[in-house]
């Protein structure tokens, strides 16, 4: 499992033997079984995960329902990016929906290894940067989508998450009750 996360720091930058070989040994790889909430609402953490393996869910409780703001499967950073620092309580749970093995990782162990290896400091930039761009892309869509143009543009860009999720999940990542979805997916396949 660690050498997933060289392959992922090594589809960014070439990495030298010895930058791997840092990343590899320092990597904290741990198992979570299904239902493991890693962060509750209100809880300060200053963990991010990268998911290895499994499916992470993120929510917030609105006057006692779930509303589902993200989902997160392999070679995904989990992390909130308002609070790297992690002095603001989260306004969110994640939990795991499936076994998951996920990568930990806190700035304060980053910056042991950034200190070895200034370089990885910018690689980790990176990261955060493209994380960070693909929450507004997704903020953006959800903002100027309509939910069946929601459930669509997720049919296309992530087919696998439809089949790993409950049908009442999907309906609230899209914004929309589970029986509106299920309309949705009847006038989908309907239409020519």
């Amino acid at each position: 499992m660690r050498e997933k996360i060289v392959h992922y720091f090594s589809k960014i930058a070439l990495l030298s033997e010895d930058e791997a070989s840092a990343i590899k040994n320092s990597a904290v790889v741990k198992n979570y079984a299904k239902g493991t909430v890693l962060v509750h609402e209100g809880q300060f953490s200053k963990e991010t995960f990268f998911v290895l393996k499994g499916l992470i869910r993120q929510y917030n409780l609105t006057e006692g329902e779930e509303k589902t703001t993200a989902f997160f499967t392999e070679e995904q950073w989990v992390m909130a990016l308002n609070n790297l620092e992690g002095d603001n309580p989260s306004p969110y749970y994640w939990v795991c929906e499936e076994d998951s093995v996920l990568l930990l990782g806190n700035d304060d162990s980053a910056q042991i290894i950034f200190n070895q290896f200034p370089r990885l400091e910018s690689l980790a930039r990176k990261i955060v940067e493209n994380t960070f761009a693909d929450y507004q892309q997704t903020i953006l869509n959800y903002l100027t989508d309509s939910p069946e143009q929601r459930y669509l543009r997720l049919l296309e860009s992530r087919p696998d998450l439809i089949q790993r999720i409950p049908q009442y999940q999907l309906a609230s990542y899209i914004g929309v009750k589970p029986e509106s979805l299920s309309r949705i997916r009847k006038r989908l396949t309907k239409k020519p």
